[in-house]
């Protein structure tokens, strides 16, 4: 055997060698599998209930670039809503804690992993660059989109709960348990639908300080931050009525609260009066990061959150297409005013198709990427967008799209065509 051929096969031998080690680890370890986390009473996190915050890592040895994914479903600031014994769609998600097998239950909103592609190893429907990458699910459990830090007590004829709106303890708690028993990694993208895509944004700048991320990116969807300026009306800034609730009982603007802690540390990044600032404001305290928010422009569940409760010509509709047609109203407007203050730069974008059937075009991230192209744009869908914000290359801005058009196209490849199939069918 020649020189050349002896170094060629002992290479092989070498890494043939060293892939069995590594999947020896990780059959050893808790690797390739859901791994349960508790935090300690003493880091101060807790489900709304008051019952211990439990989360889900799912590692691998051969790479240090995770995701982190803000499980959405849901907010309250009311009794019936944070109990939610009735399992209303817009009240609070898992309001009975978090058990020790939630994602091995399918009837539990994680339905394995397979909720979301970035959650599932192997997804039937949609791959991603990320199910090769370390995998944090950040369960939700405290009808504060992952962003509360206080205990409000509601009241109603039923009798009194104090609750426990911990998201942004909670996220901190998880962020340093990440520092301290992952990698750091080279790629940190942070992600997160409807309620957890609004926790993903707010928790964006704390865990990806604290885990000393090479690179990191945002992907926030459908669960926006709109721009409503305390000293607004609800004309001009249809969410202003929903921020200023949820200041009070969420304590967003306390002296602990997750804005007054991040105006305080990074002054640039908006203004504590203007929730909606903090979107806009990432991109400036992070410029070497990519930054991106996506959402349906015919969204109907989160705009049903966001407004509802607060407009009685909303909820006293006469009919549900005048109903659908008042959310929508407010929200293009929501849409609009925050696509207008979003600052010049290529570090920061959004995604914004106009309709999907899939869960009343909320969510673009969930169950499937398929039917979310923008295809005036020849975007072909989020996954698209994702891979974008994923390009660290500094050849390539953020995408900024936009569609303009409100006809549905058909459907021009499988994953399109089995999105379109699921929606119609009432799937999801």
């Amino acid at each position: 055997m020649s020189l050349n051929a002896l170094i060629k096969a002992a290479s092989k031998a070498i890494g043939v060698s060293l892939l069995c080690s590594l999947c020896s680890l990780a059959a050893q370890a808790a690797y390739l599998k859901w791994e349960m986390v508790e935090l300690p009473a003493s880091s101060g996190a807790s489900c709304g209930n008051g019952t211990p915050y439990r989360f889900f890592v799912n590692r691998t040895p051969f790479t240090s670039k995770t995701v982190v994914m803000y499980e959405g479903g849901g907010a309250c600031w009311e009794k019936g809503t944070c109990e939610n014994k009735a399992g209303t769609l817009l009240g609070a998600v898992n309001p009975d804690g978090i058990p020790s097998n939630y994602m091995s239950d399918w009837n539990r909103q994680a339905h394995y992993g397979l909720v979301t592609p970035f959650t599932a190893r192997i997804d039937p429907l949609t791959s991603t660059q990320t199910q090769s990458w370390n995998i944090v699910y950040l369960t939700y459990c405290t009808g504060d989109v992952h962003a509360g830090n206080k205990v409000t007590t509601y009241t109603d004829n039923t009798g009194s709960v104090a609750w426990y709106h911990r998201g942004a303890v909670n996220a901190k708690a998880v962020s340093d348990w990440m520092a301290a028993n992952l990698p750091k990694p080279d790629v940190l993208l942070l992600t997160g639908f409807s309620a957890g895509g609004t926790g993903s944004t707010v928790n964006f700048p704390y865990m990806r300080t604290v885990t000393k991320a090479n690179k990191a990116a945002l992907l926030a969807d459908s669960g926006p931050l709109f721009w409503a300026p305390r000293d607004s009306t609800p004309e001009q800034s249809p969410s202003l009525p929903l921020h200023n609730k949820i200041r009070q009982v969420w304590g967003l603007d306390e002296p602990n609260g997750l804005a007054t802690e991040l105006i305080s540390k990074y002054p640039t990044a908006g203004d504590v009066n203007n929730l909606g600032s903090m979107t806009a404001g990432l991109s400036k305290i992070f410029p070497n990061d990519r930054i991106g928010y996506a959402m349906f422009q015919e969204d109907t569940n989160y705009s049903a959150f966001s407004y509802e409760k607060f407009y009685p010509e909303i909820s006293g509709a006469a009919t549900p297409e005048a109903r659908l047609a008042a959310l929508n109203s407010r929200w293009r407007q929501d849409i609009n005013t925050m696509v207008a203050h979003l600052p010049a730069g290529p570090n920061l974008g959004y995604y914004l198709p106009n309709y999907r059937e899939i869960n009343g075009s909320h969510c673009l991230t969930i169950v499937t990427f398929g039917d979310t192209g923008i295809k005036e744009a020849k975007l072909a869908g989020v996954g698209t967008f994702l891979d974008n914000l994923l390009d660290f290359s500094g050849k390539t801005p953020v995408i900024r799209s936009l569609e303009l058009s409100r006809e549905k196209a058909p459907a021009t490849t499988i994953s399109d065509l089995i999105a379109q199939i699921i929606g119609k069918a009432g799937l999801f």
